[in-house]
């Protein structure tokens, strides 16, 4: 089925300590990304990156994490989410750290509900009460499930943005000890690597899907540490363990398959840390499975 898909890149890095996320737009573009989009039959329109500040522009806010730069972008990221469903189209976002979720979710949840498949070796359901690095992308599900700063929380329209059986996770493997504790009692759905391991990619994403299905819609949110290091060392936030690259095509051509994925975000993609753009050009491979890309 053929979309108008649009563009929206996010280059920040003010939500984790380690620098170099805020060129992860630049390195999916520069892998092709729209063009392998085009070549399924989509339209995609690029609308550029949102504005956001360079951290040594704001270092007054750095003893509170960065938090109302965060704000402003994520307000930002949530209209152009919310303006992008209301014309019909297919947001994707490009990051960035994880916080940018805080504003592209809520925007594409606007009008209607969704479900939210978060793929990730970390959960970011950490609160300001449980953080142990304050870092904010580690606290981006917490904030859309209603928890954390208020200044994030409010973003958009007051209070959660989703319900914890709207959201389903998958690749986890790397948890803070209170999250972990938040989590076993959240209500949020958490396929491990192990259930991964155990049971198949295949088998935990078709699952995941079933555990959706009273959406029409789901927003995929897509950090690339869900891979394995080996695979695609260009990452933020890198955790041994993860998928291998089929594991993950596959994860793409079945929630494809669906034909219910109706927004995406890409990100934690640190060109600095990659060898020769590998893992942007592999995100671009995914991204293209997810909209249609087939083997035969």
């Amino acid at each position: 089925m053929s979309r108008t898909i649009r563009i929206i890149g996010v280059p920040i890095d003010l939500g984790q300590s380690k620098r170099g996320v805020d060129m992860g737009p630049a390195a999916l573009r520069y892998a092709g990304l729209a063009e392998k989009l085009e070549t399924l039959g989509h339209r995609v329109v690029d609308s550029g990156n949102l504005a956001v500040p360079v951290r040594e522009t704001v270092v007054a806010e750095a003893p509170r994490h960065y938090l109302p730069s965060i704000a402003k972008v994520c307000r930002e990221a949530y209209e152009a989410a919310r303006q992008a469903m209301a014309a019909g189209e297919t947001p994707i976002f490009l990051g960035g750290d994880h916080s940018l979720g805080i504003g592209s979710i809520g925007g594409v949840t606007h009008a209607a509900p969704a479900g939210l498949l978060w793929i990730d070796a970390h959960a970011d359901c950490n609160t300001p009460a449980t953080t142990i690095s304050g870092n904010i992308h580690g606290m981006t599900l917490a904030v859309l499930l209603g928890e954390g700063y208020p200044e994030l929380v409010e973003i958009g329209r007051p209070g959660a943005k989703l319900r914890p059986e709207d959201v389903v996770m998958i690749a986890i493997r790397d948890l803070d000890p209170g999250e972990r504790e938040r989590l076993r009692g959240s209500g949020v759905t958490v396929y491990t690597m192990r259930e991964v391991d155990e049971r198949g990619i295949g088998a935990v994403v078709r699952e995941a899907l079933q555990r959706l299905e009273h959406h029409h819609r789901i927003h995929v949110s897509l950090d690339v540490d869900c891979l394995d290091p080996q695979d695609g060392p260009g990452v933020g936030t890198p955790s041994p363990g993860g998928l291998t690259p089929r594991e993950a095509q596959l994860a793409m051509e079945i929630i494809a398959d669906c034909g219910c994925c109706g927004s995406l975000d890409v990100v934690e993609i640190n060109p600095i840390q990659d060898q020769n753009n590998r893992t942007a050009l592999l995100a671009a491979e995914l991204v293209a499975s997810l909209f249609g890309k087939r083997i035969l």
